[in-house]
């Protein structure tokens, strides 16, 4: 990397402390060398300086109450990365581990994500490191109510549309709603996820864990596989891999294992996923439960081992840098001949280097779990227009926005010579879009 290596350098000395954010910068301007030798003009207007540096980021104190009277204090955070394509679209996260850091590494991945589902969405992260595991609803609601108060001066419908993320599902989306239309007096599309009886989509909930495995398909039919009679192990227990799961199973798969931060379940005889259901949407339980009903099937503590498992597909969806180099080397030995990324970022740059080497055919996580913004964007659209579309007109859209995502990445790898390289597409592709119209909008 050359003409870019400066960039780069800016990034770290800016944003000391902050890996997660180096790692997404470094393994994006890696795939856009060639864009920047292909357009000089990009490069005399700072486009790729700019890009990298977020328009805005908000740090607030989020104080609030528990049930035991006692004053919390958390930290919020918003970090509006780009605008030139869309207003501030992204979602909010509600987990221990976040800080500015882990906001703009997701921000960042967030502006390529968007603007590859083709619609007229920036690039946005936000949330809080409020954890809300082990919280009472009271509690939950009114961390949510304290950190609407301030996060609403700084979005809107045609400004920053925010979403829900780790932590945040459709009771935080719910307690920020509220507040928000008390506070503003307003009713808009001003987040999405919304439950279903005010403003929410149908289809919103499956769309992640759906849109993976659309695009995983669609990738797979290049070397006529697909996901009938494959073994396939998913990480994570959420939504995005409870969904994740339901898809490949209508596509004729056999998931055998799933996780959370615990550990890890092996069913050989293929995941009950109304088990799981259960255990995680109703009772917000542990993946150990699962035993309790389905006694064949294994436990193990700890998450790495996961990818130990068999498999002929790969469809890590739990967190950042899950799949190290000696896990997809693992992978690659027992056979795995596909990897979709369902989380953020999953794969380390060393694991992505092993997908690649071995031909594994690599769906990166801003091309293949772009489903769920590309959904939220959709619910913006029906909020606009004050109506409401089908289940099945939404799952169609949002199945030709993945195959509408594969076929521009398809296209810019081999564009810029780099044919069947997923992950060099989606970064080239997305980052296009953008770059012309930041381009063409002037310095700013």
């Amino acid at each position: 990397m050359k003409l870019l290596a400066p960039v780069l350098e800016q990034v770290e000395k800016r944003n000391p402390n902050e890996p997660e954010f180096h790692q997404a910068v470094q393994e994006v301007l890696e795939s856009l060398e060639p864009v920047a030798e292909r357009h000089p003009e990009w490069l005399k207007a700072g486009v790729f300086d700019r890009i990298v540096e977020p328009e805005r980021q908000i740090l607030f104190r989020v104080a609030w109450v528990d049930d035991q009277g006692r004053v919390q204090v958390n930290r919020g955070f918003r970090v509006q990365f780009n605008s030139a394509i869309g207003p501030f679209k992204g979602g909010l996260r509600l987990h221990p581990s976040v800080n500015v850091g882990i906001i703009k590494f997701l921000g960042f991945e967030q502006i390529l994500k968007n603007s590859l589902t083709g619609l007229p969405i920036g690039g946005a992260k936000g949330g809080s490191d409020f954890d809300p595991k082990g919280k009472s609803d009271g509690e939950v609601m009114r961390f949510c109510q304290a950190f609407m108060t301030e996060l609403q001066r700084h979005i809107g419908p045609d400004t920053d549309v925010p979403a829900g993320d780790i932590g945040v599902g459709g009771r935080e989306i719910g307690y920020l709603y509220g507040q928000y239309r008390r506070i503003r007096n307003e009713s808009t599309g001003v987040l999405t996820g919304k439950a279903i009886g005010w403003g929410g989509s149908l289809a919103r909930t499956e769309a992640t864990g759906y849109g993976l495995c659309y695009f995983i398909e669609e990738a797979m039919k290049v070397r006529h596989k697909s996901f009938r009679g494959k073994t396939v192990v998913v990480s994570g227990s959420g939504n995005v891999a409870i969904y994740a799961t339901q898809k490949v199973q209508h596509l004729g798969g056999r998931v055998v294992a799933l996780s959370d931060s615990d550990g890890y379940v092996h069913d050989p005889d293929g995941i009950d996923l109304k088990t799981v259901q259960e255990i995680k949407e109703v009772r917000r339980g542990r993946i150990k439960e699962y035993l309790a009903v389905r006694p064949n099937a294994t436990y193990v503590p700890g998450c790495s081992g996961i990818w130990s498992i068999p498999c002929d597909i790969a469809l890590p969806s739990a967190t950042q840098n899950e799949i190290d180099e000696a896990s997809a080397e693992l992978l690659v030995k027992n056979g795995c001949f596909a990897v979709g990324e369902g989380a953020n970022m999953p794969s380390t740059p060393e694991a992505i280097e092993v997908f690649l080497r071995n031909q594994v055919t690599y769906g990166p996580a801003k091309a293949a779990n772009a489903g769920g913004v590309a959904t939220s964007a959709l619910e913006m659209s029906q909020n606009s227009m004050r109506l409401s579309w089908t289940f099945d007109e939404v799952d169609a859209k949002l199945k030709d926005i993945m195959i509408h995502i594969h076929s521009i990445s398809s296209r810019a790898a081999a564009e810029y010579g780099h044919p069947d390289n997923l992950f060099m597409g989606a970064n080239i592709a997305g980052f296009e879009k953008v770059a012309k119209a930041m381009y063409e909008q002037g310095v700013g």
